[in-house]
C-alpha cells in the first residue's frame, strides 16, 4: 500500500500528513480538492474570516494616513504682554540674585533710585540669605507693571537663623524694565524678631 498526503479528522482535531488509505479518509478528499487544505482546515473554525495580513496592512495604512494628514500646525505668536511679563519675571530673579551676592552694581543697573532704596533698605548686616521667589501674576497699567511675587527667605546672622515669608509687589517701568518700587512685604528686609 502507498501512503497518501491528506487530512484526517478525529473528533475536533484535524491532522494533515501522510496516511494509509482507508475508508475514513476517502470522504475528505473531495473537500480538500474543492477548498484546499487551508480551506478545509478553516472550515471547522467558527468566526474565522481569514486575512490577518490584510488587517495588519489596513491598520498600518490608516496610521500612515493619520500621520501624513497631521501637517504643520499654525504656530501661535507670543503676545507683547506675555513677552513683557516674562521680562519682568527675569528682572525679579536678577534683582534677587544680585541681592544675595551683594552685587550693588547690578542692583543699580536694574532699578531706579527709589527702587534701589527699597531693595537696600535693610539696615542690619547679615552673613547670608536664601531667597526664593514664586511669581503669581502681572498687572499691566499703561507703562507700569505690577508683579506680584510670593517669597520665602532664610537669613543667617551671627549664627542665628530667621525664616520669613510674604507677598510683595514689584513695580517696574521703563524700557528696559527697571524696579521702581516694592510694595507690601519687602523680601529684602531682615525680619524683625
Amino acid at each position: 500500500m502507498q501512503a497518501i498526503l491528506g487530512v484526517l479528522c478525529k473528533g475536533s482535531q484535524t491532522v494533515t500528513g501522510l496516511f494509509q488509505p482507508s475508508l475514513s479518509t476517502v470522504p475528505l478528499m473531495p473537500l480538500i480538492a474543492k477548498k484546499g487544505v487551508k480551506g478545509y482546515y478553516y472550515q471547522g473554525k467558527k468566526g474565522h474570516s481569514g486575512g490577518t495580513m490584510k488587517k495588519i496592512a489596513l491598520i498600518l495604512l490608516i496610521c500612515c494616513v493619520a500621520v501624513a494628514c497631521g501637517g504643520k500646525k499654525e504656530v501661535k505668536q507670543v503676545s507683547p504682554e506675555s513677552k513683557t511679563a516674562t521680562e519682568a519675571f527675569v528682572l525679579a530673579e536678577t534683582i534677587k540674585t544680585a541681592f544675595v551676592r551683594k552685587d550693588i552694581a547690578t542692583l543699580q543697573q536694574n532699578s531706579t533710585e527709589a527702587g534701589l532704596r527699597d531693595i537696600t533698605a535693610n539696615t542690619k548686616t547679615f552673613d547670608s540669605v536664601d531667597l526664593s521667589f514664586t511669581p503669581r501674576w502681572v498687572e499691566i497699567e499703561g507703562s507700569k507693571l505690577m508683579v506680584n511675587i510670593a517669597w520665602k527667605s532664610t537669613w543667617l546672622r551671627s549664627g542665628r537663623r530667621s525664616d520669613e515669608r510674604g507677598m510683595a509687589i514689584f513695580v517696574m517701568e521703563g524700557t528696559p524694565l527697571r524696579v521702581s518700587k516694592i510694595l507690601r512685604a519687602n523680601p529684602f528686609v531682615f525680619p524683625e524678631k
